[in-house]
């Protein structure tokens, strides 16, 4: 094997893990794609975003969601009320048997409040979403300056 060909082999080995450690299986519980948005340097809070979906017959819970990256993190979404769009904060998020909850712009979304760090474009963040039959799930969050264009709606 030529030098050339043994580290193109080996980028490839490095390459693999990276491009499926955007999907995490939990039990019945599968999460896509976690990412969140890259803030300005003043930025107090950011978000974070996934797909949960679930393949068993019967619901979970999302319970709660922390990092090391924030002082706290809340479960929210965003409603109309009164004609105007609104965010507030949820103690759990169900996610129904056989089915998916997406937390996106504008929808369900996790909070990170008192940022100890500006999460740049590239960056990557550790996020644990504990469910209440899954348990614990650690997800890496990849931080993006803009939206992923497979999840526009």
């Amino acid at each position: 094997m030529t030098l050339k060909s043994t580290l193109l082999l080996a980028a490839l080995l490095i390459a693999a893990p990276l491009a499926s450690a955007h999907e995490y299986e939990a039990g019945d519980l599968h999460i896509d794609h976690p990412w969140s948005r890259e803030m300005p340097p003043s930025a107090p809070t950011a978000a974070a975003y996934f797909v949960v979906h679930n393949k068993g017959d019967s619901a979970d819970r999302l319970l709660s969601v922390d990092t090391p990256v924030a002082s706290k993190a809340e479960l929210h979404e965003h409603v109309h009320q009164d004609g105007l769009m609104k965010m507030q904060q949820v103690q759990t998020v169900e996610v129904p048997a056989n089915g998916e909850v997406s937390f996106a712009p504008m929808a369900y979304h996790v909070m990170l409040f008192g940022l100890k760090q500006q999460l740049r474009d590239g960056e990557r963040f550790p996020l644990t979403l504990h469910f209440e039959k899954a348990g614990a799930v650690q997800v890496d969050v990849a931080v993006q300056k803009d939206e992923p264009t497979e999840h526009k709606h």
